[in-house]
């Protein structure tokens, strides 16, 4: 705990949460928070410790705060990822802004990795429970030049797309190509039960080990299958997939989706993506939305043919070598 002009820094305790969320909501108005989701996706994270969530207090009431967090479990395997910390969110309420409150969160949150022996620390793209795949600079311009001054670098942009489904039906040309890949032996269904074992592998051992978690996750919890499409090549193997409401139960969110690398430019993805926007329609959604692909890769050049405009660039920061 450190204190300086009347504001008192330590970790989470209880009783903080709704003033967190309050505060975050007049600090972050872009990106308002609900309690519900702050439960989920920090307070119920496993890897949650509440010494990792700095949050800072003047007379009683939450101005700021920095998440810091590392592996207490792993994500796959057994690697807990010793280097590796995350600093998901911080921000300072606006009345407690120009006295250096934001630094000394970031400094205090990074002190606390450091002293659990991360020597490099990502903002913001933790998994499985990121909020924003980074720093919007262009709507936290203050917090761009913030986390600058304090040794983070951009390793990559990560793109959020958006595309409207208001009198969207299937492209004939989608059509007649699925026709095409099926008189070729392609098949592309609901997964039954039993094929969310080789679509789940497929999701895991070609993409991204949340990706898998992802799909074990929504569809333990209830998730209908039919928002799933599965494609299966002409030999039986998995080809890809593609999926909706994944993610918080937010039928509009479109993902996780991928196809095997080998059978890119057959097709296969975009008669999966479409497949699945046309059922999102079917069942009334007036948006299809994402917010993680690269902008110049394949999939964003897919994502752009197929209707979607990228609404927002979030920055991937990394600092080395903490303090």
């Amino acid at each position: 705990m450190s204190q300086h002009d009347g504001t008192v820094l330590r970790g989470f305790r209880t009783g903080d949460g709704p003033g967190v969320v309050e505060a975050w909501r007049r600090s972050a108005p872009a990106d308002p928070l609900t309690p519900d989701r702050f439960r989920a996706l920090v307070l119920l994270d496993a890897n949650f410790d509440p010494e990792g969530l700095r949050v800072a207090v003047t007379g009683g009431r939450v101005v700021g705060a920095a998440y810091a967090v590392r592996r207490l479990v792993p994500q796959t395997g057994t690697d807990l990822e010793p280097e590796q910390g995350w600093i998901p969110f911080f921000f300072v309420d606006p009345a407690a802004r120009g006295r250096g409150l934001g630094r000394r969160l970031l400094t205090d949150a990074l002190d606390w990795l450091h002293g659990h022996g991360r020597t490099r620390v990502d903002f913001a793209s933790y998994t499985p429970n990121y909020l924003l795949p980074g720093l919007d600079t262009g709507t936290y311009p203050e917090g761009a030049g913030l986390l600058a001054s304090l040794g983070f670098h951009t390793l990559y942009e990560a793109a959020a797309m958006d595309r409207g489904l208001v009198g969207y039906r299937l492209p004939d040309g989608i059509a007649r190509r699925q026709d095409d890949l099926t008189a070729r032996g392609y098949r592309f269904t609901t997964p039954a039960d039993d094929d969310l074992v080789d679509l789940i592998a497929l999701a895991g051992g070609h993409f991204h080990a949340d990706w898998a978690r992802a799909i074990r996750e929504c569809c333990a919890a209830g998730t209908p299958l039919d928002r799933i499409v599965f494609a299966r090549d002409p030999s039986g193997r998995p080809a890809g997939w593609a999926m909706h409401g994944a993610y918080e139960g937010a039928v509009e969110r479109f993902g996780p989706f991928g196809v095997r690398e080998d059978l890119r430019g057959t097709g296969v993805g975009k008669v999966l993506l479409h497949l699945v926007l046309e059922r999102m329609r079917a069942r009334g959604a007036h948006g299809a939305w994402f917010l993680w692909t690269g902008e110049d890769s394949p999939a964003g050049h897919l994502y752009r043919s197929a209707g979607f405009t990228t609404t927002r660039v979030f920055r991937v920061l990394r600092r080395e070598a903490a303090r």
